[in-house]
């Protein structure tokens, strides 16, 4: 198992903010909350690969949003946000060299990894303010050769739609219901008490990788048999990040 990550840069309290209001990043607890975060992925037993850094873009450290990985396939994404597009030279250069083949999303299409959740061979994709029906649609001729079943999910209230919905291990889609369009496009769908508590990264076996702001939502979670592995990225969620943003994980 490897994980592509990149490190914050001096920029990040630039970010874009689209549907949080803008507060104080405090960059040096931001470089320990990565650290900690990198070495919660080692210590599960996942290999982690620097991208290389974009400091001139401040959301670069969201490298999930780079690309969407499917079996050896990379797509490198097109963001909607203009100011982010610099941010997939890099992450494309590290991909290729790990011999994933490439494709591009490209214009007018657009799309940002943070919006498609893939599950099993089923890969949902928000349409949204990031991406939009051209680029599912280019995605979707790109994967489904490879047997992969795209569902475009609406996407009106939270950023990217693992900002609102993210899966477990059995494939069951959770989320936070006042942030989730419409949760009865998914198979199985179960509903999550915090908004933090509907990311989660699955980390092998029962593990799962969560933000330390959603206590009920890890609680929740272990009686059903998992096991939360809680890291504190305080300063990553005032610039609306999630514990999926901040790597791309390779299988």
């Amino acid at each position: 198992m490897r994980a592509l990550v990149r490190r914050p840069g001096p920029r990040l309290a630039d970010g874009i903010v689209t549907y949080l209001e803008r507060t104080v990043v405090d960059a040096e607890l931001a470089a320990v909350q990565w650290e900690r975060y990198v070495d919660a992925l080692r210590s599960s037993g996942w290999e982690t690969i620097e991208v290389p850094p974009a400091d001139e873009c401040p959301d670069a450290v969201f490298v999930e949003d780079t690309m969407v990985v499917f079996h050896y396939l990379a797509v490198i994404a097109r963001s909607g946000a203009d100011k982010r597009i610099a941010e997939t030279a890099g992450a494309e250069a590290t991909i290729e060299g790990l011999g994933y083949s490439i494709e591009r999303i490209i214009s007018p299409g657009t799309l940002d990894g943070g919006d498609v959740l893939k599950v099993a061979n089923t890969v949902y994709v928000g349409c949204g303010g990031r991406t939009n029906v051209e680029g599912i649609r280019q995605l979707a001729a790109l994967l489904e050769p490879l047997g992969a079943t795209v569902v475009t999910v609406p996407l009106t209230k939270v950023l990217h739609l693992k900002s609102a919905v993210t899966a477990l291990p059995d494939g069951t889609v959770i989320g936070y219901l006042p942030v989730v369009d419409d949760p009865t496009i998914f198979e199985r769908f179960l509903s999550v008490p915090e908004e933090s508590g509907a990311h989660v990264v699955l980390l092998g076996g029962r593990d799962l990788l969560m933000a330390a702001d959603c206590p009920q939502t890890a609680a929740m979670l272990t009686d059903l048999g998992y096991r939360p592995v809680i890291v504190d990225i305080s300063e990553y969620e005032k610039r609306e990040g999630c514990v999926t943003c901040l790597s791309v994980r390779l299988r």
